[in-house]
């Protein structure tokens, strides 16, 4: 995971850039799973991360060769930008990724992420990119 930089107020973007570590090559196409996980047990929190449907990134299907990466974009809001009354907010021990297509997923760990329980919506995901 990268800092993408360039959020608006109250939010900021991050790469979530996934590996081939096999041996021979794999595709990807579309959006991968995201939510915030917390509770040092994997517990989800709050809503999962919405697709970014805007056109802006493209929708191609990504190559990856052996050792090759790929990222998606994602956008975080601010759990800050809410009332506790309508986030109920919780510190979010990272997020829970599901690669496009696949129904494994995989936990990365983040610091000082704040997550809403609640309805709030923080997360946008792109598709994915070569990278």
């Amino acid at each position: 995971m990268t800092d993408e930089g360039g959020g608006a107020a109250g939010s900021f973007g991050l790469r979530l850039v996934l590996v081939n570590e096999g041996a021979a090559s794999c595709s990807l196409q579309g959006w991968p799973g995201v939510s915030f996980v917390g509770g040092g047990d994997g517990t989800q929190l709050g809503e999962p991360a919405t697709q970014d449907r805007s056109g802006r990134y493209g929708d191609a299907t990504v190559v990856l060769e052996p050792g090759g990466s790929a990222y998606a974009p994602l956008m975080v809001e601010q759990a800050l930008n809410y009332s506790n009354a309508d986030c109920q907010s919780r510190d979010a021990d990272g997020f829970r990724v599901y690669p496009p297509g696949d129904e494994g997923s995989l936990f990365i760990e983040t610091d000082d992420l704040i997550a809403c329980t609640t309805g709030v919506e923080l997360l946008e995901v792109g598709p994915m990119q070569a990278g």
